[in-house]
């Protein structure tokens, strides 16, 4: 099991400056930056005060990309900047954000014991500037239109947006389709395989379910026993954690844009 980051060398709505998707600076899909090593954002939170853009925890881990546990690997402390590409000009990096919560952090704090947590537990939150202009919707397919609070079945459709810089700003590799090989570590995990599959740099990226529900965070490339699948973190327990852990209102800002599973590739 791999970690897929590179290494390059106040109402919901109304606390949001919200624009249209050709318009925005930051949406779930942008590059993100964190000293150093190259992730996808996934959805886009709120506490009701803050507004935050998600990644993987391990997009901000210290050690190599086989540390896959959060419970005892390097990771960077709060505050540290995480630097966002503009969507609306690719490449650059002018909005920079701050990590405001970790699930490596918070279960190294916790003491947290659970192996399943601490192996599939992925999660980070980065905080916006005031006045970024953000839209919430997933490139591409469109949504999320809520939290998906029951896995998705074995064999069942899944979509994501992947914006590793390995692709070269290619728009046709970005959007994926795939299907889920079932849950595991107690519903922490998902396995999957997508056309084309996840690949350094994909770290983070948002899954969606059928019907539009977020429910899934990218994590990891398996080796074994199911070579090139993919590992995608449970959303609804990692929301849950986080709240439990120094966020409690947080919640989902759901797209401005229906999600269509039907658009074509």
């Amino acid at each position: 099991m791999k970690r897929l980051r590179t290494t390059a060398a106040a109402a919901v709505l109304s606390s949001l400056a919200l624009a249209a998707s050709a318009d925005a600076k930051v949406n779930p899909g942008v590059q993100t930056d964190t000293n150093g090593g190259q992730c996808t954002a996934n959805f886009v939170f709120t506490d009701g005060t803050s507004t935050y853009i998600g990644q993987s925890a391990h997009c901000s881990g210290t050690g190599e990309a086989t540390d896959t546990n959060g419970c005892d690997a390097g990771t960077l402390p709060l505050g540290t900047q995480v630097k966002l590409e503009d969507s609306a000009n690719p490449g650059t990096f002018p909005v920079t954000g701050t990590l405001a919560y970790s699930s490596w952090n918070a279960m190294q704090a916790a003491g947290e014991t659970d192996p399943d947590a601490c192996a599939y537990n992925d999660f980070a939150l980065v905080k916006l500037p005031a006045g970024t202009d953000v839209d919430p919707t997933v490139p591409f397919w469109g949504g999320p239109n809520g939290v998906a609070t029951t896995a998705p079945a074995t064999g069942a459709k899944v979509f994501s947006y992947g914006n590793s810089s390995l692709r070269q700003g290619i728009e046709l590799l970005k959007p994926k389709r795939g299907v889920t090989l079932g849950a595991s570590g107690n519903g922490w995990t998902h396995s999957l395989y997508t056309l084309t599959p996840g690949i350094p740099g994909d770290s983070g990226s948002a899954f969606l379910t059928a019907d539009g529900k977020a429910f899934g965070v990218l994590s990891t490339l398996a080796l074994a026993p199911l070579p090139a699948s993919n590992g995608v973190s449970d959303l609804n327990k990692m929301l849950a954690y986080a709240r439990a852990h120094g966020v409690p209102n947080l919640r989902l800002v759901e797209g401005t844009t229906a999600f269509n599973p039907n658009r074509i590739l």
